[in-house]
């Protein structure tokens, strides 16, 4: 009995003698011989070179697009008789907003009328100018005085008639009716400063302002750091709070070339398709912009270990036997971390479980 005790211990000493060690540090490389549980936990993958882009995240605010925007200002100064459109209105092009009685209007009118007096009795006289000289009786200095009267009295009606029509009268009317103010472009009213009743006593302050909201701006914010990468044409990808969970698309339709005085930061417009209205001025948003870049090395998080001060990656060297490289990385993006120097493209790198072979 106690010889089969001796031979059983001396069995199991044996064994584990025989278990191989899980790895072998051979002056800084790491071997996993054959038979080591490690082989069974790590993970070993080469890198790849990708071309994707960073992704950076500027707070936003929707804007109306200024080319679509139209301050309406009153063509004359006058009263406000009849005001047909309230504030957030939609108008289209042609519509009469509002009703301006305006002394200046009347004043258009009988301008028109002198001088449309004016060039008829200056066309008389050149007629019987002509008729007295063709019967050979009329200097011809006469002829060019009553030419010239004719070329004057045509140009002062012209004159009348394009200013009348600059505020809105007609030629087809020699009696003054009020001014029709009328919608410049087709859109909503999203700033009034005028009532039924009111004097509009300064013709060059705007009463309203229609904004056409079919196309709007998300500006962003730019710090001055990043707006040597941002280009007009880049994607741009923006996010509101009035719309959880949802992303509107869109591309930088202008960076702006004077940064704010106040702020130190870049304006970088984005333009909008809204269709739907659903993007109103002044909501809240950020802007996802995708900056390219040059093409990189990409690693998972999972194969990034901190050593000391440094982070490096477990890279096979030849089969099974691993060598730890410090690396420098750029961004983290959602499908790895860039790596700026350490690695290149084929690599083998441990992606899964080099925790495990730090010493």
């Amino acid at each position: 009995m106690a010889i089969a005790f001796s031979m059983a211990a001396c069995t199991q000493h044996s064994g584990e003698a025989e278990q191989p060690p899980a790895f072998v540090n051979e002056h800084g490389s790491i071997k996993v011989p054959d038979g080591s549980p490690l082989r069974k936990e790590l993970v070993v993958q080469p890198v790849q070179l990708h071309e994707a882009p960073h992704t950076l995240v500027f707070p936003a605010n929707v804007e109306a697009d200024p080319a679509r925007t139209a301050n309406v200002l009153p063509p004359l100064t006058g009263k406000v008789m009849a005001l047909n459109v309230g504030l957030g209105d939609h108008v289209i092009k042609g519509q009469v907003l509002a009703v301006i009685d305006s002394g200046d209007l009347a004043q258009a009118y009988a301008d028109v009328e002198k001088a449309r007096d004016a060039l008829q009795l200056a066309k008389k006289m050149l007629d019987r100018a002509r008729a007295v000289q063709a019967a050979g009786g009329n200097a011809t200095k006469d002829l060019e005085a009553a030419q010239s009267g004719y070329n004057q009295a045509q140009a002062e009606f012209d004159r009348a008639q394009a200013r009348l029509t600059a505020v809105g009268g007609t030629s087809r009317s020699a009696t003054p009716r009020p001014m029709q103010v009328v919608a410049p472009t087709d859109g909503c009213i999203t700033a009034l400063s005028i009532s039924p009743g009111t004097y509009v006593n300064d013709a060059t302050a705007a009463m309203m302002t229609v904004s056409n909201l079919d196309q709007v701006w998300i500006t962003a914010d730019v710090p001055e750091s990043d707006v040597g990468l941002i280009a007009k044409g880049e994607r741009v990808d923006a996010r509101l709070t009035a719309y959880a969970g949802e992303v509107f698309h869109g591309s930088v339709s202008l960076v702006s070339p004077v940064l704010q005085s106040d702020t130190r930061r870049d304006l970088v417009r984005a333009s909008f398709a809204n269709a739907d209205g659903r993007l109103k001025p002044n909501m809240y948003a950020s802007a996802s912009i995708a900056v390219p870049q040059p093409a990189q090395v990409f690693v998972p998080e999972s194969a990034l270990l901190m050593n000391n001060d440094d982070v490096s990656v477990f890279v096979e060297v030849s089969p099974w036997t691993f060598e730890r490289r410090t690396v420098d990385l750029g961004y983290d993006e959602s499908d790895g971390t860039r790596v700026l120097s350490g690695l290149k493209a084929g690599d083998r790198v441990v992606v899964r479980g080099g925790v495990l072979l730090n010493d």
